[in-house]
């Protein structure tokens, strides 16, 4: 592996341009303030980080996150929870903007924050024995990080209500279906099917996947008329990169798919 960035509940690898923000709270990965703290500085870490150019989210060969640490909330009060949330929110929102292709890597529960964290990437990959949901109305609860928000806005608001409302556990071949999850493997295999899918993009023009991301992302939370403004900003702004003129030369004297970019 590549350079190693360690802390108590998340640890960072670089390996191949390819960064791995593995969680490590065992048993259940449960997120707690110190991981979502620690979770917030991975996600700035490796969207700074030019040697990055795609991200693997895991949480091991077992478990991906199986929910917020109830033990941590049980006590909690209104006013410390408007606290917590909002840290946990801004934690998601940090992975959720990192500006690079993300793919989550499911094994096990991916459970409450821990499905929210997974709704963050662009692109969800789950092993077989995967299973993903949003349990808080169990507890007399609603999802607090995303998950009435981006569950929707993925698999539409019918599903993500029949999800919500029953805190029911989604097998993978569901998940599949609906498309919570872009790609079922073998519980074995979910971690390099992760980086396999997200590898393609690790040689690809760095700066224009970022503007793509920011141009679907932002698009898809404004009017139409907004959204093709900002795609039409990006798209003209790319004209000042090193990439696009590669790309350009690259396609006149050797047709589509032959560049070499440099991310710049």
């Amino acid at each position: 592996m590549g350079d190693a960035v360690l802390s108590n509940t998340v640890q960072v690898d670089v390996d191949d341009a390819i960064a791995t923000i593995r969680l490590t709270r065992p048993p259940m990965n449960a997120i707690s303030a110190q991981l979502t703290a620690e979770l917030a500085a991975a996600a700035a870490a490796v969207n700074e980080d030019e040697q990055v150019r795609a991200v693997v989210v895991y949480g091991g060969e077992k478990v991906f996150a199986a929910g917020a640490d109830i033990k941590e909330m049980a006590d909690a009060g209104y006013a410390a929870m408007t606290v917590t949330s909002r840290r946990l929110q801004d934690a998601l929102k940090a992975v959720a903007r990192i500006g690079k292709p993300v793919v989550a890597a499911i094994t096990g529960y991916a459970l409450g924050g821990g499905l929210e964290l997974a709704l963050c990437a662009d692109f969800r990959v789950a092993g077989e024995g995967a299973k993903v949901g949003q349990p808080e109305i169990l507890l007399g609860l609603i999802p607090g990080a995303g998950g009435t928000q981006r569950l929707p806005r993925l698999i539409g608001p019918a599903k993500a209500k029949d999800i919500v409302f029953t805190g029911r556990f989604v097998g993978s071949a569901e998940a599949l279906a609906i498309g919570l999850v872009d790609k079922v493997v073998p519980d074995a295999d979910v971690y390099q099917a992760a980086r396999d899918l997200v590898s393609r993009y690790a040689r690809g023009p760095a700066i224009a996947l970022r503007a793509a991301k920011q141009a679907i992302d932002d698009g898809l939370d404004a009017d139409l008329e907004t959204g093709l403004e900002i795609e039409r900003l990006h798209f003209a702004g790319l004209f000042a990169t090193e990439d696009a003129s590669t790309g350009m030369r690259s396609f006149v004297d050797n047709g589509p798919g032959k560049a070499s970019f440099a991310g710049r």
